[in-house]
């Protein structure tokens, strides 16, 4: 099984428009989940995947994480929580 930093190092190589339809595949598996998130309920909070594009301007408080339990934290091999206000895979990985 690759680690995340070896998928990220594969995707590397995309185009900018692979990216950003790979970010929309996982905008849309995150529907069913960010939506259901402790720390993202109440919020205001509109957009989804912070796994992929980082810390949310409207989420501020930690009150539970749910992303170890959605598909794309296994399929891309992530192991940090908290996206929504930690950063993303990439920012908590130390990669640029």
């Amino acid at each position: 099984m690759s680690t995340f930093e070896e998928k990220m190092k594969a995707m590397a190589g995309m185009s900018q428009e692979e990216m950003m339809k790979r970010i929309q595949g996982i905008k849309n598996v995150c529907k069913d989940y960010c939506g259901k998130c402790p720390s993202y309920e109440g919020t205001g909070e509109t957009d989804l995947a912070f796994c992929a594009t980082g810390k949310s301007n409207k989420i501020t408080e930690e009150k539970g994480c749910i992303c170890a339990g959605c598909p794309i934290t296994k399929g891309m091999a992530l192991r940090w929580e908290y996206y929504c206000t930690r950063g993303s895979g990439r920012e908590q990985a130390g990669l640029k």
